[in-house]
């Protein structure tokens, strides 16, 4: 299914942190976060149309941004631009 975000919105998928320290200890599931960036899936037209933020990008989003949404059995976040602090380089 494809989604398309309105608005100036775009659709992100949760980049997962790594399970262990560098220590090597395992950090269990329950005492991890939620990781606070992401791979962008898609955009809306107006953001597209800025040129600031693109398909595949990585960002670095808010705690609490985003509605979370489940397409085709993959979690997903579909935010603001605003709610976006910046992109990965």
């Amino acid at each position: 299914m494809k989604f398309q975000p309105l608005g100036e919105r775009v659709l992100l998928e949760r980049i997962e942190e790594p399970t262990t320290t560098a220590s090597g200890i395992i950090i269990p599931d329950n005492a991890k976060e939620k990781p606070l960036n992401g791979k962008v899936i898609s955009i809306s037209k107006e953001i597209e149309e800025e040129g600031v933020i693109s398909v595949g990008d990585k960002v670095i989003f808010a705690k609490y941004a985003g509605t979370e949404l489940n397409l085709d059995g993959k979690e997903y976040l579909v935010m603001g631009q605003d709610e976006i602090l910046g992109i990965l380089k």
